[in-house]
């Protein structure tokens, strides 16, 4: 890690702004924040920064959705979660948040505004321009330290993401910290042999992580499910029914099945594929070998068979990185394929969740103590995962650079 962390600076009587990611689901109709884990992931960094006047920029959702709102719910949450008063300013660079942050004392934490309803932060921008915005500008002035903590936004260029590392002295917090030091482990010192489980319907990016880490022999094998499988049956010539070819079209991922078949005639012998699968055939589930389904059946689960076989794999690696469910878990008759992989998953002497829904399931089925590490960003994650250098550590290395000693 070329960047800055919380243990190379002095925060003691400092005013610090901390960029994290609060961005939660919430039921728009009574503004409830439905789970609050990534709250307790920042927890620990604003925790270590309580000798410094703290001010938090979050945001949650973006323009048009309906979670679009306010941080007032947030900011009652964090207050419990923090054990503490947490001080909600309904503004971002105006008069009322300088006033807050102003009268703050040492230990107070300040919570601004959605950082969102400030148009500048949907632009995605490169960090030079970013820092010239007077959004950047203007939270830079408030403070003397900036503390980089919201890996869920890492994958992103927007300004309070990479331009503020460019306009003032900036650091990573801890989870961010140690979401690249887990990450990072994958590519370095994970115990082998590793294999990659790719999964859920962001056909694109497992594909890119799948060439990725199977040509730098990071990975020993790559374990391809739900529709991601669905293309890599397509690249192998499979017809795999109307219902299930029309999703991958409405997707946008035809152009997918030709970069899977590049993969599979590479690596012949290090692709795994579930041999039976499970369709919805009058509402029930049914179970056929994939050769053999009915061509107007939606495919939505592994078949038992291709469980067990998959899990028998999962046990014998020695580390596991796990992105996406099997088929429609939120079906219960279609969850076995997820739960029974993720279960087996959690056994792995070294195991990651690549974030998003498939660490809730994990949550949900009480899993997350078994697991090395669930990353708190599916998109920053994946994005990682395929060798990329995201924006925002590409900034906090800058930021040292400039303003690090």
């Amino acid at each position: 890690m070329n960047f800055g962390t919380l243990a190379d600076i002095e925060t003691r009587g400092k005013t610090v702004l901390v960029r994290v990611d609060f961005n939660s689901p919430i039921d728009p109709s009574s503004n409830t924040i439905l789970d609050d884990k990534r709250f307790r992931e920042h927890v620990p960094t604003l925790q270590a920064l309580e000798d410094a006047r703290v001010v938090v920029i979050a945001h949650q959702s973006r323009p048009g959705k309906k979670d679009f709102t306010t941080l007032a719910a947030h900011a009652d949450k964090l207050e419990r979660l923090l054990g503490m008063p947490v001080t909600y300013v309904d503004d971002i660079i105006g008069s009322c948040a300088k006033r807050a942050v102003y009268d703050s004392h040492p230990g107070d934490v300040v919570l601004l505004e959605n950082v969102r309803f400030s148009a500048e932060e949907n632009l995605s921008l490169k960090p030079e321009e970013g820092a010239k915005t007077h959004l950047v500008r203007k939270l830079a002035a408030m403070a003397d330290l900036c503390v980089y903590d919201a890996f869920g936004t890492a994958h992103r260029s927007q300004p309070t993401i990479t331009g503020l590392p460019y306009a003032m002295k900036t650091v990573a917090g801890l989870l961010m910290e140690k979401e690249v030091a887990m990450l990072s482990k994958v590519f370095t010192s994970a115990p082998r042999p590793v294999t990659f489980v790719l999964g859920g319907t962001k056909v694109d990016d497992s594909i890119a992580v799948a060439g990725n880490v199977l040509a730098n022999k990071t990975a020993d094998k790559i374990a391809v499910i739900g529709v991601v499988a669905n293309v890599f049956y397509l690249a192998k010539g499979i017809d795999i029914g109307e219902p299930s070819r029309n999703l991958i079209r409405t997707l946008g991922y035809d152009g997918e099945v030709a970069k899977a078949k590049v993969i599979l005639d590479s690596y012949p012998d290090k692709v795994l594929l579930p041999e039976y699968v499970a369709v919805k055939e009058q509402d029930e589930r049914k179970e056929y070998p994939i050769l053999t389904i009915p061509k107007d059946c939606p495919i939505l689960d592994m078949g038992t068979d291709s469980i067990v076989q998959f899990s028998r794999e999962l046990a014998a690696s020695g580390s596991i990185v796990f992105n996406g469910p099997a088929g429609v878990f939120e079906e219960a008759k279609f969850a076995s394929g997820t739960f029974e992989l993720l279960r087996a998953a959690a056994n792995a002497e070294f195991s990651v969740c690549g974030g998003g829904h498939t660490a809730a399931v994990i949550e949900q089925l009480g899993l997350e103590p078994q697991y090395s590490h669930l990353s708190t960003g599916g998109g920053a994650c994946i994005e990682f995962l395929t060798g990329k250098k995201l924006p925002a550590i590409a900034a906090l290395e800058e930021s040292w650079k400039k303003f690090g000693n």
